[in-house]
């Protein structure tokens, strides 16, 4: 049997990590994998995180089965973040998912379930799961265009023009915020224009919103999809806490709906019971737990807001601080995107011969479309990536 498999593809992202622990120089840097870390290069457990982990070790009296659907009391405080005062708010429906990839994989499967046809649009560039999943799903993936690799900017209306084919059989695949991997966002006037075409022409829009908080601030970030709740009849939503809460590896998603009415959303949601029941049957419980925990708290969600802001705030004191290492050795604006950027990532336009050369003339870990990740950047060593980009660029 296994001798009829023909060897895999490596993950662009996940095999950078790999061969960055492999890599025995002192002055390597992985700016490959999107994980956060502080000015010491490690990726801190919340403090919020910590205080509900000691109550939940307090007060759990079981380790039994939670239910397919994982923690209802999770299921709402995630729709009550992304969707309370919100039109679709009364008629949305929630999953908790294996992070954010499940939520992806199980409305591609009810998508598919649903209605076979289905075409989902995606942005080039897009995350590098989207295509993959919705594929693995038995959808139709088409591409619509979205970032200028010249000014490093959305291309708003390459954009709106392509999306304007888009129809009832249609699904539009947007990045809440903080978009992965170009780090450009689409601006409000675009997603109300992006919203009015889903009302003319029928489309699903579907939101993925994974890093929530680390772009402009938590209730800014949500603009997006508040106005598309606010606009259309139908609409998906896949949301993570890994980045936010910082609970990576414990893979802490949710999946929603929101239908026609109610009662179309909570059909929805048990056809997504039913298809989680065939995969992993269902989430696991701890990340959730811990969310619900600071959450229903109000000291604890005010503690983690605040943790939320110095991280937010500190990524962009790093686009700051590397766009102008960059202009001082430049002596133009020509990295000023960096700065406009928002969130994790940032796509500097190398091509692949350039993003090698960081990588084996300077230890530099990048992803081989040049996406890097800011929030993986510490302090001190701005000054070694500008050089080293200053190096591979001239």
């Amino acid at each position: 049997m296994f001798n009829l498999l023909s060897p895999a593809q490596q993950d662009p992202i996940l095999s950078l990590s790999v061969a960055f622990r492999a890599d025995p120089r002192d002055e390597k840097m992985d700016l490959g994998i999107g994980v956060y870390k502080d000015s010491q290069g490690a990726t801190p457990i919340m403090q919020a995180v910590k205080s509900a982990q000691h109550i939940l070790a307090d007060t759990q009296t079981t380790k039994s089965y939670v239910g397919l659907s994982g923690s209802e009391g999770f299921n709402q405080a995630m729709t009550d973040l992304l969707l309370k005062g919100t039109a679709g708010y009364s008629r949305s429906a929630a999953v908790q998912t294996p992070g954010a990839s499940g939520a992806l994989r199980m409305l591609a499967d009810l998508m598919f379930l649903a209605k076979p046809i289905t075409t989902v649009w995606i942005s080039n560039p897009s995350y590098v799961n989207h295509k993959p999943v919705m594929e693995a799903a038995g959808l139709t993936v088409k591409f619509y265009p979205y970032f200028n690799s010249e000014t490093k900017t959305v291309d708003a209306d390459a954009m709106l023009d392509a999306l304007a084919a888009a129809g009832p059989d249609d699904v539009v695949l947007l990045h809440g915020c903080c978009h992965n991997p170009t780090g450009a966002d689409i601006r409000q006037e675009h997603w109300q224009a992006v919203a009015a075409l889903a009302q003319k022409n029928g489309f699903i829009p579907f939101v993925d919103i994974a890093y929530q908080g680390f772009g402009a601030g938590l209730e800014e970030d949500a603009y997006g999809v508040r106005l598309m709740a606010d606009s259309v009849e139908e609409m998906l939503i896949a949301t993570s806490c890994s980045k936010n809460f910082g609970l990576y590896r414990e893979r802490t998603g949710a999946a929603i709906v929101i239908g026609k009415n109610a009662n179309e959303a909570m059909n929805a949601k048990g056809r997504i019971l039913q298809l989680a029941r065939s995969t992993y049957t269902m989430p696991p419980d701890h990340g959730a737990a811990i969310v619900e925990t600071i959450l229903s708290s109000e000291e604890l969600t005010k503690e983690w807001k605040a943790e939320l802001d110095v991280m937010r705030n500190r990524i962009i004191t790093l686009r700051s601080g590397l766009t102008a290492a960059l202009a001082t050795r430049c002596g133009d604006d020509r990295f000023n995107f960096i700065k406009q950027h928002q969130g994790m990532f940032s796509m500097l336009g190398l091509s692949q011969e350039q993003v090698a050369r960081l990588k084996d003339e300077f230890a530099i870990y990048a992803v081989g479309d040049s996406r890097i990740n800011i929030a993986g950047l510490t302090e001190s060593r701005i000054d070694y990536l500008a050089d080293a980009l200053m190096a591979v660029v001239k």
